[in-house]
């Protein structure tokens, strides 16, 4: 898909490409095919007069857009790989990481280094920081400088015959997901893992030649481009994104659930299909989004290890009436299977092919624990966020669709340790900004009733905390927030779940003074 792109960016040196918006919502062109071709072959060129040849590392801290997508097409022409690194990890992470991927250059645009230095304390407040830059290896600047950047990365390399494209198979991308500064983990794919991921998203999406799609991801800009049609970049704002949907008219628009939400809350619309995932997307939210305008709503379920691996539409989720969260029948491709312990595994020529500093494996271990339902994945809960109540494994993701009822935005199963050493179950649920709270504690009241043995001892309404660049719901924080809310006034386990009565009990109401919500106990 990659070698299509550079072709195709030969052929077409006009069309627009990648595009962005103004605060009004106007379409304005930041890289057309020609430009996005001038500036990998630049970056190829330098790469090659620094050594880089194939099976090197080059680090890359640069933000998405025309740049980074040119500095991905110069490392894979070359056959090197790319060591992506993420500002939200903090220095000490980064650097255990870097010092596993040992990466021949860091190349960083202006942003990602003051981040690491002059802008360091601005962005601290924003949960972004990087160390030094110069302790991960040499740096080079991609992109305008700023005073005290490190020095262009085409700096006194004059135009040069570019080394032919290596061909054949071979590591492409590094991402690091998980681990510790001990051990830190990173998924390794290759070139033709790669090549088969954006090849599924492609034959998915089916975009078309000429008309706009809305997204910023890798795999949203690489097989749109390879068809011809040219990329907007989402903007930042929920407001201005509003505008910027309703000016730009895409086919296809890719966006994250907070996305989503954040776009419905300011009476956003939509047209053509619309894709979301990298956290969970409940029926509600995809009946919420075609309520808006789009012609099919999408939950995509993918892994950095297999992006992507199960696809399903809102009419299909909404009609699934079982327990568990269905997000749809594998991909072409993907193979699908669990072993002993309910663990969902995945396999196919999209699955990453190792973890650095691993042996390579075909099957890809989720995490998820899931059912097979007429060849369709239904999910069934983290096998690490199981609860024990009881005596009882409780696995919250079994039971969580069942929760976003009409008027729900996010909904969340969590154990908050009670006195005796169990666990509490709690259900912590946001509900769409001016949802009819009674409203909203009738519809509950029968869901809650169903649940059986996982009932939840305690109901509250709050925001469910996030985290991550994706901003998925984060169980930790939102265990945290549980107990506080809870306090002592509740201690024991468990009191409330047999009981006819809802648990949030007598309905007694506080407001909390850093949200300004009500929570119903």
């Amino acid at each position: 898909m990659l070698d299509i792109l550079a072709h195709t960016l030969r052929r077409h040196p006009g069309r627009p490409a990648v595009l962005g918006t103004t605060r009004t919502g106007a379409v304005r062109v930041k890289a057309t095919y020609g430009d996005l071709a001038g500036l990998a072959d630049r970056y190829t060129a330098a790469l090659h007069a620094r050594g880089i040849a194939p099976g090197a590392t080059v680090g890359v801290a640069v933000r998405p857009g025309p740049r980074a997508l040119a500095v991905m097409l110069a490392v894979y022409r070359l056959g090197a790989r790319a060591a992506v690194l993420d500002p939200g990890a903090g220095p000490d992470v980064l650097r255990a990481r870097l010092a596993l991927a040992r990466p021949g250059v860091v190349l960083a645009d202006a942003t990602a280094q003051a981040v690491a230095g002059w802008a360091r304390p601005l962005a601290r407040r924003a949960r972004l920081a990087l160390p030094d830059l110069a302790e991960l290896g040499p740096v080079a600047t991609v992109g305008p400088r700023l005073p005290g950047c490190a020095p262009d990365l085409d700096t006194g390399v004059r135009a040069v015959a570019l080394p032919p494209a290596v061909d054949g198979d071979g590591d492409a991308v590094i991402v690091f997901t998980s681990g510790t500064t001990a051990r830190p983990r990173a998924v390794v794919h290759t070139r033709s893992s790669l090549a088969a991921g954006m090849a599924t998203v492609a034959g998915l999406v089916r975009p078309e030649a000429g008309r706009p799609v809305l997204g910023g991801t890798f795999f949203v800009l690489v097989p749109s481009l390879a068809s011809g049609a040219p990329v907007a970049l989402p903007a930042r704002s929920a407001r201005v994104l509003s505008r910027q949907l309703r000016r730009l008219a895409p086919q296809a628009t890719y966006l994250t659930p907070p996305q989503l939400r954040g776009l419905l809350a300011e009476g956003g619309r939509f047209g053509g299909r619309v894709w979301t995932g990298s956290a969970p997307a409940s029926a509600e939210l995809l009946t919420r989004v075609k309520r808006a305008g789009a012609q099919e709503a999408w939950g995509v379920y993918a892994l950095t290890e297999l992006f992507p691996a199960a696809a399903v539409e809102q009419a299909d989720k909404a009609a699934f009436t079982g327990e568990g969260d269905l997000v749809g029948a594998p991909l072409p491709g993907v193979a699908a299977t669990t072993d002993a312990s309910g663990e969902l595994l995945l396999s196919g020529p999209a699955a990453r092919d190792r973890y650095l500093g691993e042996d390579p494996d075909p099957w890809v271990a989720t995490g998820d624990r899931a059912r097979l339902d007429g060849g369709r994945i239904v999910l069934e809960g983290r096998r690490k966020d199981m609860v024990l109540r009881h005596a009882e494994n409780i696995y919250p993701g079994l039971y969580e669709p069942a929760l976003h009822v009409p008027g729900v935005e996010l909904a969340l199963l969590v154990g908050v340790p009670a006195e005796d050493g169990d666990e509490r179950l709690v259900a912590v649920v946001q509900p769409v900004p001016g949802a009819d709270r009674a409203a909203l504690r009738s519809a509950l009241a029968g869901v809650l009733e169903r649940m059986g043995a996982a009932r939840p001892d305690a109901v509250l309404f709050a925001d469910v905390p996030l985290s991550g660049r994706s901003l998925k719901p984060d169980r930790a924080a939102t265990a945290r927030l549980a107990a506080q809310r809870l306090g002592s006034r509740h201690s024991g386990s468990g009191r409330l779940a047999g009981r006819s009565t809802p648990p949030w009990g007598r309905d007694r109401r506080h407001r909390s003074a850093d949200d300004g919500r009500v929570h119903v106990r």
